[in-house]
């Protein structure tokens, strides 16, 4: 029970501390791009070169290394791969958490079959003292106890973790809404470049 309880404290400070992290510098990244109407490289770069940790960051570097001359179609596609690279490193360690608050109440219940199994035991034996066989029932009551509290620990922070992890996610989303958005503007000046130059090539001919 103490290694289970170890193990769930450390993933909640850890998780908690990435996600926090995440969810208020993300929140930044956003407010600073929202307040563009269109794209500027070097804000973008800025943001990169702010947050290089953060995966709000990889999605800006895709946006940054994509190159205008490709269908706009393929753009948000390439978004989403960022997006869908950086989900496992959102919710990492989770899966530990979740195993323990399943595993927690039923290694409690084996406890208390151990200590019932005992204190019967002892019953069973002629002579025996009151105070060994209510000990044996206070084992098998204290591995319950120390099972459920753990469960309910780990439940009450998985819950929380989860939701700052969705969170987290549609704050990707959201960030690749906007540079959608915002990128079909230098779209449409590299059409109205290269128009242009193609109606001239066509008349040189």
């Amino acid at each position: 029970m103490m290694v289970f309880l170890f193990i769930a404290l450390t993933v909640i400070i850890e998780r908690e501390w990435y996600l926090r992290t995440a969810l208020s510098q993300g929140k930044s990244v956003i407010d600073e791009i929202e307040t563009s109407d269109h794209i500027d490289t070097a804000v973008l770069n800025a943001i990169a070169l702010k947050y290089p940790n953060l995966p709000h960051a990889a999605v800006i570097k895709v946006a940054l290394r994509h190159d205008t001359g490709h269908d706009f179609d393929r753009f948000p596609d390439k978004l989403d791969e960022s997006i869908m690279k950086s989900a496992p490193r959102i919710d990492r360690f989770l899966w530990i958490l979740d195993t323990i608050v399943t595993m927690a109440p039923l290694l409690g219940l084996l406890g208390t079959i151990i200590g019932m199994f005992n204190a019967f035991h002892v019953l069973g034996n002629p002579g025996s003292a009151p105070n060994k066989i209510t000990g044996g029932v206070a084992e098998a009551l204290i591995a319950t106890a120390s099972g459920l509290c753990i469960a309910i620990i780990g439940l009450f922070f998985f819950n929380n973790l989860n939701n700052r992890a969705r969170v987290v996610m549609h704050q990707l989303e959201t960030l690749k809404l906007m540079l959608a958005n915002r990128m079909h503007t230098r779209y449409q000046q590299q059409k109205d470049v290269v128009r242009p130059i193609k109606n001239q090539a066509g008349a040189a001919r």
